[in-house]
């Protein structure tokens, strides 16, 4: 399903909260939400999901106010909200039949779940019983419960060891082949970098950046170079960017052992600076552009002091 909002506009008493947030998540990707906590991430989601109304604005899926297909989202909440003293399969049970799942169909797919996330093993404990981690993949099972076709995974990566990480990143992307329409809301870009499309992010409850990422990514200057030589090469390949023909294409040359971060004053000669170094004999290893990560572009972007709620 695609989502689309558009204008959306939310305060509470005499605060403005969202001002005019419009994007669009294609199905079948990932689309990043981002910004730091109270930027507004949370009070567009739950407009999304029909929780309450917008002010303004509307928010569609395949056409239709998001609020009368509310029953085919999928939410991973933030804040975990199972009661810690009832069993997992208790509480899975109960769960699937308020989505409108029998009782056997919400066990049924429920243990799948739980052994797709590798967590099979806690079905019948109790959730105080387990990490935080844990308690993060139980909760991510629940949103997958009625096999949901808009996703939104609020810092779904809260409490996860590397390995837990992993699990959840595979089920994503997995879940985006299958066609799912996916939103991440995070205010860790690296996890977003990785395997987001799309990206909207919201400062100060307005939109300051959106659009496809890799474009942005190439909207800024492609000067600064990453440069690895051949084991045993280094020295060579200092030796080649400080000659009198390398040295007046760079403003900048910071060394490594094994190479160089090197800025160009002029982007447009990257091909020129790889002929002086094969040139003068540099086995070369890599020679690549340094894109800036979407932290840096967060950070030049939605810098400032942050007043929203």
């Amino acid at each position: 399903m695609e989502l689309i909002a558009d204008k959306i506009n939310k305060s509470f008493g005499e605060k403005r909260v969202l001002r005019d947030i419009s994007f669009a998540v294609r199905p079948g990707s990932a689309f990043g939400l981002i910004g730091r906590n109270g930027s507004g991430k949370t009070t567009t989601i739950r407009i999304i999901m029909g929780l309450f109304p917008a002010d303004s604005g509307t928010v569609t899926a395949d056409g239709e106010p998001s609020g009368k297909v509310a029953a085919r989202f999928g939410y991973l909440p933030e804040e975990r909200g199972l009661y810690p003293k009832r069993l997992i399969s208790e509480q899975m049970t109960y769960i699937g039949q308020l989505r409108g799942m029998t009782a056997s169909d919400a066990r049924r797919r429920s243990v799948e779940l739980l052994e797709r996330l590798e967590a099979g093993e806690y079905y019948k404990k109790k959730i105080d019983t387990l990490s935080k981690g844990n308690q993060q993949k139980i909760q991510l099972a629940i949103a997958l419960l009625n096999d949901p076709e808009i996703i939104i995974l609020d810092e779904p990566f809260s409490g996860l060891d590397p390995v837990n990480a992993h699990i959840l990143k595979e089920l994503v992307t997995q879940l985006a082949r299958e066609g799912r329409t996916i939103i991440f809301s995070s205010h860790q870009m690296a996890h977003v970098e990785e395997f987001c499309d799309d990206i909207c992010m919201i400062d100060l409850g307005q939109v300051v950046l959106s659009g496809n990422l890799r474009e942005i990514k190439r909207t800024y200057p492609r000067n600064r170079l990453l440069i690895t030589a051949d084991e045993g090469d280094g020295d060579a390949l200092r030796r080649a960017l400080g000659s009198v023909a390398a040295a007046p294409l760079l403003a900048s040359v910071e060394h490594t052992p094994r190479g160089a971060l090197a800025t160009l004053r002029v982007e447009a000669e990257r091909g020129r600076l790889l002929s002086i170094l094969t040139e003068a004999g540099v086995r070369i290893d890599s020679f690549s552009v340094i894109e800036p990560t979407l932290e840096e572009i967060f950070i030049e972007r939605a810098g400032g002091a942050n007043e929203t709620a």
